[in-house]
């Protein structure tokens, strides 16, 4: 089966929530995603370029943990990159802002 086709982001989003509905999930990806902006800082800041490398595959480490082992799903990184990227930051703020449940 193909995945669907989404227009725009808006169209993708409430899918790419359905597939984080397990809360360890979403918090899997909240740390990560936490993670990644910690280590893209330290690295400006040190100029430790290689930190970026290692955001880069902690985030992804969190976020297959998560759908691997809680949601027992694929990611939607392999079909949608680019909206899923999105939906990975627009889902921190909201879990940040208290509008998801940590």
């Amino acid at each position: 089966m193909s995945a669907p086709e989404y227009r725009t982001f808006r169209e993708f989003y409430p899918f790419y929530l359905s597939e984080h509905s397990d809360r360890a999930t979403r918090r899997l990806h909240f740390l990560g995603t936490t993670l990644v902006l910690a280590l893209v800082v330290t690295s400006a800041a040190t100029q430790f370029w290689w930190l970026i490398i290692a955001a880069v595959v902690q985030a992804y480490a969190f976020a297959w943990v998560g759908h691997f082992v809680f949601e027992k799903n694929r990611p939607a990184t392999f079909k949608h990159p680019w909206y899923s990227f999105l939906g990975d930051w627009r889902m921190w703020f909201e879990m940040l802002t208290g509008k998801i449940p940590f």
